[in-house]
């Protein structure tokens, strides 16, 4: 019987891998950095007023006007930015939605805490 022929691959000559990493523009990266933060802020406000805006609605009309406002303003937050000359398409997705989570839980936590005391009626 013929041996067979044990086939080893041939080693290839290990190439001299060295890491090169991207370049990092940090101006401009605190530059986009900065300005989400802008934005954050000018969400915030509005989040608070609209918040005690619900409140008036709420002690005026009803319930179901406050949650007529919430939606809306979800809905249309991004338009209201943009009234408000704010840029939101140079900032990344991730933080849009992570304003519009923090506009929802700002907005709920104003309107709550105006229905109760001591704020609210007693």
């Amino acid at each position: 019987m013929a041996k067979k022929k044990r086939r080893t691959p041939k080693k290839k000559e290990e190439e001299d891998y060295e890491f090169v990493p991207p370049e990092f523009d940090e101006k401009e990266f605190l530059v986009n950095d900065i300005y989400a933060t802008k934005v954050l802020g000018v969400t915030v406000v509005l989040a608070i007023i609209l918040g005690a805006f619900a409140y008036f609605l709420h002690q005026l009309v009803d319930v179901l006007a406050g949650y007529l406002l919430l939606l809306a303003s979800l809905g249309t937050l991004n338009t209201i930015l943009q009234l408000l000359r704010v840029d939101t398409a140079s900032v990344e997705n991730k933080t849009l939605i992570g304003n519009y989570l923090t506009f929802l839980f700002l907005f709920l936590a104003t309107w709550i805490i105006a229905l109760n005391p001591p704020f609210g009626p007693v």
